[in-house]
């Protein structure tokens, strides 16, 4: 289901059931959290293998928790527990979209910290076509990102919207050749600083109580970096 490759400073994991398009099993849902939450580099590249990034939720799955109200609240709680820790994780999340996300797929998108696509990555979350809808966090991160409106024009319609529309909604944020050179940028700075600031743009509290863990996490890291920042002014 995974395919794990460990740089010095980045984590790639590839959804690699390309035959499926990357759909998630629950097994795959646990692996997934497991190959994020424990990577040992600041920085996780998430992607599919083939020419999906990921189809959602495996459909035998669905069928499966389709058979009792306690299997359908289970298969949403796996869901949700993974995309919870991917998005509690220590490390930076990258979604490099670089294919079909559908569904579930976008709710993976959705839990990680950066989200960019290449030029033939598309977009959908067609639940509704069906009778259905994402209900791995995905009804509260997407608008989140996007705002009410395009949340509910996305989810509401199931339409289809390629890269360079889901960069105008503020789905992803660039559009790139290679998500793996955005990946690369990032782990490229200091792991402290990436560390607080994922955790700051992460923080779900009051303004005051952001304001105050700012503060704190800025002091914490100017302490860290006295010595260099001597070394700098001095240089």
């Amino acid at each position: 289901m995974l395919r794990i490759e460990d740089g010095d400073r980045v984590r790639t994991v590839t959804l690699d059931r390309p035959d499926a398009r990357n759909a998630l099993t629950p097994d795959g849902l646990d692996a997934l959290a497991d190959a994020v939450t424990e990577a040992p580099t600041p920085v996780v590249h998430l992607r599919g293998a083939g020419d999906a990034f990921c189809a959602g939720a495996d459909l035998a799955s669905v069928a499966a928790a389709a058979e009792s109200e306690s299997a359908g609240r289970a298969f949403v709680a796996r869901g949700q527990r993974t995309m919870d820790a991917i998005e509690s994780s220590d490390a930076v999340v990258v979604a490099g979209v670089n294919g079909a996300a559908r569904g579930g797929g976008v709710e993976l998108a959705l839990a990680a910290d950066v989200r960019v696509a290449t030029p033939d990555a598309t977009f959908a979350e067609p639940g509704v076509t069906f009778g259905l809808f994402g209900a791995w966090g995905g009804t509260v991160r997407l608008p989140e990102a996007v705002g009410a409106s395009h949340a509910a024009d996305l989810s509401l319609s199931g339409r289809v919207v390629d890269a360079e529309a889901a960069r105008e909604a503020g789905l992803v944020s660039r559009v790139v050749p290679d998500p793996a050179d955005v990946a690369a940028e990032i782990a490229a700075n200091d792991p402290s600083a990436l560390a607080a600031l994922t955790r700051l743009g992460r923080h779900r509290g009051t303004r005051a109580e952001r304001e105050a863990a700012e503060a704190d996490a800025f002091v914490a890291l100017l302490d860290e970096h006295a010595d260099a920042l001597a070394a700098h002014r001095n240089g």
